[in-house]
């Protein structure tokens, strides 16, 4: 029999249906939010794989076709490798949960959500994220839930929670929040509701927006934590026990006494590889030590020298106050840049800051570059690309290279919407426009390199952007009381750190954020200290950016294909195209030119010759323009009829030549002096009402067409 527990949630209701699909799952649950349905199942393995010191999770969001009323296109006509939005959502339920399972917890785990149905009203990731944790929190797969997320929005001044996709249009705000049930409460309440994860985008908007719109975030989960609360009281299973692995101090003791001293030599190198060669030295040496030909005990002095190494890091930077490059808690590392450092790209840039390095390259196309995004809640077409790349060499490594993976898929996802707000409207800019970000040395921020280099190569290439778009990568370090928060944090930082937030914008605010957190306790008032410092840490950057390349070039590259636009008639768009596309074809025989053609009578010329674009330009003209009267046309006899001519003076347009109108003196009959297929000079003497031409050939004599 199954149960079926409901609340409201941001104006409507929300229904969890437990013990009524995949029963052999450990949790499912079907969420229903208006017509949007997500099955979330939850599996984990009984006992962890031997050797295993990891938890192996894996989060696949699904969007299936039927879920829309849709076949899938292709050959096969089913559901294939999984688009960009069913990657980003699988991250961001990935993000939001992994912190939250118990440390020792190893059992390989598994949740699927499954989009069975989808409307336009209600967030199919909104209705995923709940879905996950509500099949953790009935499952005996021990979690520290509840969690819930929400997708918030500013709309004409006013937050907003969980408005439909149409309406988050409009808004100057998109964030998708995660927040967790942490008792006990500081605030006095039952519970609070802390941050988990967040991620989104604005249009340059203040810091304090970014507090506030958080804030209310928060509070609109609590309906779904107190939903999950019930639903596990009434149906959950025991939580298995997880054993949590005492410290073997005698080992402790024996791996700090072999390797403390020169894993903190280590620590003082400021050179990424320098200070990884004498890492491996030291565990190489120390693991041989310790644990000779015993695979098992290897195995427990590398995991002792793997946390010592973190809280070396730590202490370095809470009690001694400084990094392993020297800097202070504030400072950005030394950044420099350059432009055009590829002659045949349209815009390029490279982007340093510290040893990580990004090569950004940008293309321009027209329409037809456009890349369409099938999802199934619709369609869109994408006149702005970013890709990302982070190849092995980056990072000194030798593996085979592979198709981009969810990680480059997420960077070049929040690189690209960091930039959207700067770019020219559609009208000022008719360009497709690709940007590929190739990381040529990464230790730490290299989206965020992609962020900076990305607006380089938008000015290099010519592109009107409406500003200078930068981004930095920020760190925590929380001890009891003690909070250092880090700009521009390190690999190594990143790694042994409690946060990773990411505040890419402009000096007017900011446009995209990413924000994972891994401890509780994270407080409104050091969200606040860790945004003016990425702030005061952005400013910095744009002022660098500012001194390679202060405003974009005045013109685009002369390899970059000139567009020009042109405006028809929508009853026109037909006559451009001709029977079975043979004008168009003419056209870009003749000019070879690239020439796209809209339904709303848009008509789009690219070429990298001036000249080859003129002669396209007047080709769509004659074929479209209009005849006037009072002009001279050089036109082709269709038909003779007893009483004159028609004759064909623009393409698809004919007038009536009178046979009083062929010569100035009197004629017997028109074939004495035309015949089908002759060139013919005219005036347009009259057009009535009904749009019929009256022809005069006699009045055309002695002139010229203009």
């Amino acid at each position: 029999m199954s149960n079926v527990f409901s609340t409201e949630f941001a104006g409507r209701n929300i229904f969890l249906k437990t013990d009524y699909v995949a029963g052999q799952a450990d949790g499912a649950v079907l969420v229903y939010y208006g017509d949007t349905v997500v099955l979330v199942t939850a599996v984990s393995t009984k006992t962890a794989r031997q050797g295993v010191d990891f938890l192996p999770l894996t989060v696949d969001y699904q969007e299936m076709n039927f879920a829309a009323g849709k076949i899938p296109g292709g050959f096969f006509k089913r559901e294939g490798r999984p688009n960009e939005k069913e990657i980003l959502t699988s991250r961001i339920i990935d993000r939001s949960i992994r912190p939250l399972f118990p440390k020792g917890y190893y059992s390989e785990t598994q949740l699927v959500a499954t989009v069975l149905s989808v409307d336009k009203e209600n967030d199919s990731d909104v209705t995923a994220m709940v879905g996950a944790s509500a099949a953790l929190e009935i499952s005996n797969i021990p979690f520290k839930g509840p969690i819930g997320g929400v997708r918030i929005g500013k709309i004409n001044g006013a937050l907003v929670c969980n408005a439909p996709a149409e309406k988050m249009q409009e808004s100057e705000l998109n964030i998708f929040m995660v927040g967790r049930k942490v008792t006990p409460s500081k605030s006095g309440r039952p519970y609070d509701v802390e941050l988990v994860m967040m991620e989104g985008d604005a249009k340059e908007v203040g810091e304090e927006v970014i507090i506030e719109a958080i804030n209310f975030g928060l509070e609109a989960i609590r309906p779904v934590i107190d939903l999950q609360d019930k639903m596990r009281a009434a149906v959950g299973k025991a939580k298995r026990t997880v054993e949590e692995t005492k410290p073997d101090e005698e080992l402790i003791a024996r791996v700090s006494r072999e390797a403390l001293e020169g894993l903190k030599l280590a620590y003082n190198l400021p050179r990424k590889m320098d200070r990884y060669a004498k890492l491996a030295e030291v565990r190489e040496k120390t693991v041989k030590i310790i644990g000779g030909d015993d695979a098992d005990l290897c195995a427990k002095a590398a995991g002792v020298i793997e946390e010592l190494e973190r809280r070396i890091l730590r202490e370095m930077i809470i009690k001694e106050k400084r990094r392993i490059d020297g800097r202070t808690s504030a400072d950005i590392r030394p950044i420099s840049s350059e432009v055009g450092v590829l002659p045949r790209a349209h815009g390029s840039a490279l982007f340093n800051r510290g040893e990580t390095q990004a090569l950004v390259a940008l293309t321009l196309g027209t329409s037809s570059d456009e890349q369409r995004m099938d999802y199934v809640s619709g369609e869109e077409l994408r006149s702005f690309i970013l890709h990302y790349n982070f190849p092995p060499y980056c990072v000194g490594e030798a593996r085979p290279l592979r198709s981009p993976g969810r990680r480059e898929i997420g960077h070049g996802a929040l690189a690209r919407k960091s930039l959207v707000p700067i770019l020219p409207s559609p009208e000022e800019f008719p360009y497709t426009i690709r940007i590929v970000s190739e990381i040529l040395s990464s230790n730490g921020s290299s989206s965020m390199a992609t962020v900076c280099g990305g607006a380089l190569s938008l000015m290099d290439a010519g592109v009107p952007v409406k500003n200078i778009v930068a981004g930095i990568a920020m760190g925590l370090l929380k001890e009891g009381e003690e909070v250092v928060i880090l700009s521009d944090i390190l690999g190594d930082e990143d790694h042994a750190g409690d946060m990773d937030f990411k505040v890419c914008g402009t000096d007017k605010g900011v446009t995209a954020m990413q924000m994972d957190i891994k401890i509780d306790g994270l407080t409104e008032e050091i969200l606040r200290k860790a945004l003016e410092q990425a702030r005061a840490g952005r400013l910095h950057i744009i002022e660098k950016l500012r001194q390679t390349i202060s405003a974009p070039r005045a013109d685009i590259s002369v390899y970059a294909p000139r567009i020009t636009t042109i405006k028809v008639k929508e009853d026109q768009v037909r006559t451009v195209i001709g029977s079975g596309g043979k004008n168009i074809r003419q056209i870009i025989s003749e000019t070879g030119v690239t020439i796209d053609v809209e339904d709303d009578g848009t008509v789009t010329i690219a070429s990298t010759d001036a000249e080859a674009a003129a002669r396209a330009v007047a080709m769509v003209k004659w074929l479209t323009e209009e005849a006037e009267i009072g002009k001279i046309y050089n036109g082709t006899v269709k038909k003779i009829v007893d009483f004159g001519a028609f004759v064909e003076i623009l393409p698809g347009t004919e007038g009536l030549l009178h046979i009083s109108q062929i010569a100035k003196e009197r004629i017997n009959k028109v074939t004495d002096v035309l015949q089908e297929g002759d060139e013919v000079m005219v005036k347009v003497l009259e057009i009535d009402k009904q749009g019929k031409i009256r022809l005069s050939r006699k009045e055309a004599m002695g002139q010229q067409v203009k």
